[in-house]
């Protein structure tokens, strides 16, 4: 079996604003970078960009495991590792997509643009996005509504926005959101309520037009199987790069042929290649990768370029 010497870098990503969620303020995104070399010279690269609070392993597991890992590694090893952001990464080391990423115009004509403040739009307007996100569930939802009303006032009429809410809201504010949106052309809801509330969520699914997402609910296969076995039938947010194994999610979707909108961790160019391919193969809906301009540095496609910048 073909052995590969392995390396990993550590690195560590400074946004150019604190990105404020539900879950809390996040200033930096911490993560690996991982190279695999085989005995005929041919070089891959992977990431590790843990997310532990949205349920994968954390920063010092996966680092744990690079440090314990041999200097030479084969394929078996690499299908015995149980962390699902360490799976991603060294699958995606181990073997190359069959076709290039599509980067670039895919990216911003095929990709939402998260939002920080509801004026960046017009930046990223005029760089070819149509599609916007906005984070909700982090102030007064009398204070949101209205801020998300400014913003639909000002945007184009082919714009597309979609709200996120990672498990902030009540009941009852859930349903204040989806009478809202069910007023405008919002595309979706993604996880307004906790991963407990499933029952909750499909029940409101099925009252508004507005569709629900689910995104915290299925961070990993196990959870996007388990949220299929319970009857959801709505539209799955998935994060590669805390999904698991590429090959195991590429095959779920096409068995289960689902609802898919691809999404970012924060990952740098060489976790969102394969991101980009798997939603290239599985979803007809624009991906949710367009966070680049959140940070300065580690922005190059150059996979050699962002090693050697470590």
């Amino acid at each position: 079996m073909t052995k590969f010497r392995f390396e990993y870098r550590l690195y560590h990503r400074r946004f150019r604003q604190p990105l404020k969620t539900h879950h809390g303020v996040w200033a930096v995104r911490e993560g690996i970078l991982i190279r695999l070399e085989d005995e005929s010279g041919r070089v891959g690269f992977g990431e590790i960009s843990p997310l532990e609070w949205f349920g994968s392993e954390s920063i010092e597991d996966a680092i744990a495991l690079c440090r314990t890992a041999p200097e030479s590694i084969d394929l078996d090893w690499i299908r015995g590792i149980s962390l699902p952001a360490c799976q991603f990464g060294f699958e995606t080391a181990w073997g190359s997509p069959l076709n290039p990423p599509l980067v670039g115009d895919f990216e911003r004509r095929n990709s939402s643009g998260l939002l920080g403040k509801i004026e960046d739009w017009e930046s990223l307007w005029e760089q070819g996005y149509r599609t916007f996100k906005v984070k909700i569930a982090v102030a007064p939802i009398e204070m949101e509504i209205a801020t998300l009303k400014a913003l639909l006032n000002q945007l184009p009429e082919n714009a597309t926005v979609r709200l996120d809410a990672n498990m902030g809201l009540s009941e009852t504010e859930t349903h204040q959101w989806l009478e809202f949106c069910d007023s405008y052309n919002i595309e979706f809801i993604e996880q307004p309520m906790g991963i407990d509330r499933f029952e909750t969520m499909l029940k409101l699914s099925q009252q508004y037009r507005t569709a629900i997402a689910l995104d915290e609910s299925v961070a990993n296969l196990a959870q996007l199987q388990d949220c299929y076995d319970r009857g959801w039938r709505g539209i799955f947010v998935i994060k590669p790069a805390i999904a698991g194994f590429p090959s195991k999610l590429r095959e779920f979707c096409q068995q289960h042929s689902i609802d898919t909108v691809f999404s970012t961790v924060f990952e740098t160019a060489i976790g969102r290649r394969m991101g980009l391919q798997l939603a290239a193969e599985l979803s007809d809906r624009a991906v949710g990768y367009g966070t680049s301009h959140w940070f300065e540095d580690l922005n190059s496609e150059d996979f050699e370029e962002l090693w050697n910048s470590l």
